[in-house]
């Protein structure tokens, strides 16, 4: 007969210390596994009262639970990266063929002749998939990468083209994406920001903040921008002569305060934000010093982000920051590359492109090398891309203006297949031709990847049901592994 072992009565008394101890420890891998159930997105949090960031599960089970976004601010030129065209050397210093439609540019309807393009280009890993002498290191990753080469927008300027990219609107007032995604599904760290925005340099995005804020929603959903330098959050640190109890004790103060203000005056998004931002600062206190400290890193891990290097340091510490960022769960991560829209090469391209793609080219890379060995990318969403991207035709001589008719994004990890291009522009580049992706497509693919049925994910503003692709786009299906 197999030893059986009686269960323990819990409504007795324990009659020993051991009985006692067993008792008390019965629970806790119960504990255990319901924090990793919240981690993993396949149980929902109870949502605490005044507690709108708590973790949520959607509508789909989701691949990738966080995501960054490499935004290259100012507008790649997709023919001299990523979409390589012959005919656009064929035709050089010549003017587009009469069967080619032309474009309005926001210099008008050119009619330049042709730029050369000098790159060479290289089939990278078992793909082959084509990338030009501008991103080497990142083609060494090709297979992890979903190339869609048939993006299509519909602003001419940097202002409406950065607004549409991040909140799916060329005309301001809308949520952001972060904040979508954050509205959608809370955060899985209570003590950091659940959407962060890291910028290469002090001037910002074309815009300024709306476009990482939340339009008509609350403001908690907005993120929340992290500064260069050595201290990317300001004073997280208390004077030496204030304990924590003293801090909480003035922090609880303030909020009595504040919430008898607010109940005066009913629903102030702006004033539950300040209030939660309070709550949030107190606990980053003790949590965020350690997240934002690159000196844990080995020397390998800060030489592969190519930290060492002046030209890649400033993007490769926020693509390092990115990735520590992901690991202790916060959502949504925005990267600006050349942020104030310095990837706008009217004019010398050929240094704007060498400058911005070789400051990016080994971080990126990097980021999807470390993920990928930490067993991480398969569950973090990367995206690669611009506003729009930029024509054949030449503009003051060496240059190229925008040109969103027809672009490159990509994506990988998080869901993607990749070692895959999707999609296609015409022999010039220049109008996208095969499975057009708009932005709204884009936002689609990337909340679904992420959990979220762009359909079903819904805020309710002034009695209109509002969507973060403004009630149109598709899901770009081929993106999926």
């Amino acid at each position: 007969m197999p030893n059986y072992r009686p269960q323990t009565i819990h409504y007795e008394a324990a009659g020993s210390r051991r009985e006692f101890l067993a008792r008390a420890g019965g629970g806790f891998g119960a504990l255990a596994l319901q924090q990793l159930l919240l981690q993993d997105g396949a149980v929902a949090a109870d949502k605490p009262a005044g507690s709108p960031l708590s973790a949520k599960v959607g509508q789909y089970l989701a691949a990738a639970k966080n995501c960054i976004f490499l935004f290259m601010d100012g507008g790649p030129s997709h023919i001299d990266t990523f979409d390589p065209k012959p005919k656009v050397n064929e035709f050089a210093g010549k003017p587009l063929p009469d069967s080619v439609e032309r474009v309005i540019t926001p210099m008008g309807v050119s009619n330049n002749p042709l730029l050369i393009s000098p790159r060479k280009w290289t089939r990278y890993g078992e793909s082959g998939i084509p990338v030009s002498d501008w991103y080497p290191h990142v083609g060494e990753c090709i297979d992890d990468i979903a190339v869609i080469r048939s993006c299509w927008a519909n602003g001419l300027n940097h202002v409406g083209s950065v607004c549409q990219m991040n909140t799916g609107s060329i005309l301001a007032g809308r949520p952001s994406l972060g904040a979508w995604v954050t509205y959608g599904l809370g955060s899985e760290n209570e003590n950091l920001p659940s959407f962060v925005v890291l910028l290469d340099n002090e001037k910002e995005p074309p815009g300024g903040s709306r476009v990482w804020g939340t339009g008509f929603m609350p403001a908690t959903y907005q993120g929340t921008r992290f500064r260069n330098g050595k201290s990317p959050i300001l004073h997280l640190a208390s004077p030496a002569t204030i304990g924590k109890q003293q801090q909480r004790s003035k922090l609880d103060f303030l909020d009595r305060l504040n919430r008898r203000h607010l109940d005066e005056r009913g629903a102030d998004s702006q004033l539950e934000a300040r209030i939660a931002s309070y709550e949030l600062a107190f606990r980053m206190q003790s949590h965020a010093p350690e997240a934002v400290d690159l000196g844990q890193e080995t020397a390998e891990t800060q030489e592969l982000y190519g930290l060492n290097d002046d030209h890649t340091k400033a993007f490769g510490k926020n693509c390092l920051l990115a990735r520590r960022l992901v690991e202790r769960g916060v959502r949504f991560i925005q990267l600006y590359s050349g942020s104030g829209s310095k990837w706008d090469a009217h004019s010398k391209i050929e240094q704007n492109h060498t400058k911005y793609c070789g400051s990016t080219d080994r971080p990126i890379a990097g980021l999807l090398k470390d993920l990928k060995r930490r067993g991480l990318l398969e569950s973090t969403l990367v995206i690669w891309g611009g506003e729009f991207g930029r024509t054949a035709m030449s503009e003051k001589g060496d240059g190229r203006d925008h040109n969103p008719y027809g672009f490159t994004m990509w994506m990988a990890g998080g869901g993607v297949q990749g070692g895959q291009i999707i999609g296609a522009t015409d022999d010039f580049g220049l109008h996208a031709v095969e499975d057009r992706a708009h932005v709204h497509d884009l936002h689609a693919t990337i909340l679904e990847l992420m959990g979220l049925d762009h359909t079903e994910l819904i805020y309710e503003h002034q009695g209109r049901p509002e969507r973060a692709t403004v009630n149109e786009g598709e899901v770009i299906g081929d993106v999926f592994g």
